[in-house]
């Protein structure tokens, strides 16, 4: 079980007082607090963020953005790194994001034409 989901429900239930508005992906968690235990049909977003027009697009922003994570873990050998040091483990980023680009550079030109 995780922290991450105990923070999330913990920032939801006090937002009421807090004029924020969480970005959290609607993930359904199981937390051992007797007071925050959620089951697997409930979310720690409730409808007043989801209502919003842009918590829709903000859904669609999150999308794209896991896409590129997932194919550089796949493909872009981020899933176990051989390389050591942070300059290294940078270039390796550097470059898989940059094939990255190339890839959907190349797709995108198919689908013009």
């Amino acid at each position: 079980l995780s922290w991450g989901g105990m923070i999330v429900v913990a920032l939801v239930s006090s937002s009421s007082i807090v004029p924020l508005l969480p970005s959290e992906g609607g993930e359904n968690s199981m937390t051992t607090s007797g007071d925050y235990c959620m089951t697997a049909d409930t979310s720690a977003i409730d409808g007043r963020t989801t209502r919003h027009p842009g918590y829709a697009v903000s859904q669609q922003k999150r999308k794209r953005v896991e896409e590129i994570f997932g194919w550089l873990k796949t493909v872009g050998l981020r899933r176990k790194v051989k390389l050591r040091g942070v300059q290294r483990v940078g270039w390796l980023f550097t470059f898989a994001a940059a094939v990255y680009n190339l890839v959907r550079m190349r797709n995108l030109v198919e689908t013009t034409t």
